[in-house]
Order: structure tokens, then C-alpha cells, then sequence
């Protein structure tokens, strides 16, 4: 899987919809057509794309594929995107503590006002 896949496979948003019914348990591709208003060989199509980009594993059973989310990838993404949720955690560090010192600035009206 490449950087490249993965996030060419997640910027279309019927796969965004497929990844995220897939986080609740694995699924049918019938099930996961119906749930995403989607044809069964579009959202084959779909599938293929998160499975290529190893976001999805498939297991056949009977006559049925179950496709299951592949936490992995997850995990990479979110490591990549720690730095930045670090960033905008300070930034919103910064504007709480300036958001607090003008609250200290403004007076609030008393009964003699």
C-alpha cells in the first residue's frame, strides 16, 4: 500500500461511506451496496479500490464476500496526522489563554450600573 492509494481511496466520499459502515463490523457487499444507495458492481468497484489500497480485507463465505475494515492503515494514517493535531492543539491552547485574558478585561455591569 502506498501513501498514494491510501489517500486516493479515501478522497472519494462513497468509499468514506463504506469505510466508516465497516467500522461498526464486517459486511456483505449486498448489505454494504444497500446501506450506501450504490449498484452492487459500483460498490464492487469501490471495494476493490479500499482493497488495493489495503484499507479493506474480503473473506469469502458460502456464496457471499465479507469485507472487514484493516485497522493498519488507520493506524499510519493517524501516526502521519499526530504532528498536526499536535499543532492545532497549541494553536487552540493559545486562543483559550487569550480568549481567558480578555474575559479577565471586559467588567460585568452591576447593580449600580
Amino acid at each position: 500500500m502506498s501513501d498514494a492509494s491510501l489517500w486516493t481511496a479515501l478522497a472519494d466520499p462513497h468509499r468514506r461511506a463504506i469505510v466508516a459502515l465497516l467500522l461498526e463490523r464486517p459486511r456483505p457487499v449486498g448489505e454494504i451496496a444497500e446501506a450506501c444507495g450504490l449498484s452492487q458492481p459500483s460498490t464492487s468497484k469501490h471495494l476493490r479500490v479500499l482493497r488495493d489500497a489495503g484499507l479493506v480485507r474480503v473473506r469469502q463465505d458460502a456464496q457471499r464476500r465479507v469485507y472487514a475494515l484493516d485497522p493498519a492503515p488507520i493506524a499510519d494514517l493517524d501516526a502521519w496526522l499526530a504532528p498536526y493535531r499536535e499543532l492545532w492543539n497549541r494553536s487552540l491552547d493559545t486562543l483559550g489563554q487569550r480568549l481567558d485574558e480578555t474575559s479577565d478585561d471586559i467588567k460585568e455591569p452591576t447593580a449600580k450600573d
